[in-house]
């Protein structure tokens, strides 16, 4: 193999977080086994075969999200450059002398990741809380990441992954998949009237399997045509365009969606509400469409302050707030490969032909890839992939 390979990078050193945009393709080293150093013999590389783009990545390509933490662990390590990336399929092609004996991987296995690597110390790990590891590490954010030709990771965070069940497309996005799967998780669905505010990637995903886990009635909360279109595609019986926010309250809700989505329920308001756009505005939207005694997820994320309307109704009417973050490890990759196993459930070729749009406009190789043409891929595409070696 090349001591070298191509990856997607921001360097710290070449460009300032505040006034750039984008990543940069150059070759970059391939990561190596360093045994007998004691971290790497429980380490594997992996030959990426496809890489998902996704919200955290849209997050620090337009520089709105996770500059501090990328800037942050870049100085603690002393390095100028961190590969981005966290959805990843790939193939295991060298192990450290303790993998196959503690975890069972072998060069030649096909692995997916959880992003998150646990620190396996903290309180939370020790209770079984390992979504929420106070010293967890981030794939292509706090550490390197998977927009490359090889990558280095953890065996112990690898997910096995079969592909006569799974089509590779579909395998690369099993991780933002999870996240829907832990959203939809955390309350009874089951018969339930749901309402999924936000249809972006993670949004789509959620009415796929809010459907497949029993919802009785799913109503979307979309303001862009093309992804109010996807969400009626995959299942949802109604479809609303909300207000935008303007004025001097963005925070505020909308009463004519209130309005619309309380018709739609026969006056008492949606089960349980999912709010996956991280808007003020949509938090508050949430909570104004749920009914007394129901359910607030929140899974959208927005930094700093936020202002909640009326808060006296979240105690008054009983609601449950729920907040969720990553996957449970790893529970959620459980229930996840069941659902795109099944081949009766429709949802793998739900994610396939309409979310990734058959491939077509939504795949592109490292070996073609072009910032400007990627760019306009992401804006026209709520999903997009990079294939490294297919």
């Amino acid at each position: 193999m090349s001591e070298t390979m191509w990856a997607l990078t921001f360097d710290r050193s070449r460009e300032q977080w505040d006034s750039s945009t984008g990543l940069v393709k150059e070759r970059v080293p391939r990561p190596v086994l360093a045994e007998p150093d004691g971290v790497d013999r429980s380490n594997v590389i992996i030959r990426v075969k496809y890489a998902g783009f996704c919200g955290s990545d849209r997050g620090i390509w337009w520089r709105k999200a996770f500059g501090d933490m990328i800037l942050d662990s870049l100085a603690a390590e002393g390095q100028p450059k961190r590969i981005v990336g966290h959805e990843l399929l790939g193939e295991v092609v060298e192990v450290g002398c303790r993998v196959t004996e503690k975890y069972g991987y072998q060069p030649g296995d096909v692995v997916s990741t959880e992003s998150h690597i646990i620190c396996g110390v903290c309180m939370q790990c020790r209770v079984g809380d390992t979504h929420v590891c106070a010293d967890d590490k981030i794939i292509g954010i706090s550490r390197d990441g998977v927009f490359a030709e090889y990558v280095k990771l953890p065996a112990k965070a690898l997910w096995a992954t079969d592909l006569d069940k799974i089509r590779p497309e579909v395998a690369a996005v099993q991780e933002p998949f999870g996240n829907a799967v832990h959203a939809c998780q955390v309350t009874e669905l089951r018969g339930r009237t749901v309402a999924i505010l936000g249809c972006g990637t993670i949004g789509l995903f959620a009415i796929l399997i809010a459907r497949g886990l029993g919802a009785s009635r799913i109503i979307g909360i979309e303001p862009d045509p093309h992804h109010a279109e996807m969400a009626r595609k995959l299942g949802c019986d109604a479809v609303i365009s909300p207000a935008l926010p303007t004025g001097d309250k963005p925070w505020a809700h909308d009463p004519a969606l209130v309005a619309q989505v309380r018709e739609l329920t026969g006056g008492a308001g949606v089960d349980v509400a999912m709010e996956m756009a991280g808007f003020n505005s949509a938090v508050n939207n949430a909570i104004q469409i749920t009914r007394r005694g129901g359910h607030v997820v929140l899974f959208g994320v927005k930094n700093g302050d936020a202002v909640i309307e009326d808060y006296h109704r979240i105690v008054m009417n009983g609601l449950s707030l729920h907040a969720v973050v990553g996957r449970r490890i790893f529970s959620t990759w459980e229930i996840t490969k069941a659902l795109l196993e099944d081949s009766k459930n429709g949802i793998q070729d739900a994610v396939f032909e309409t979310i990734l749009n058959g491939a077509d406009g939504t795949l592109v190789d490292i070996g073609d890839w072009e910032k400007d043409s990627f760019e306009a891929m992401i804006k026209a595409h709520p999903k997009v992939l990079i294939r490294f070696a297919g």
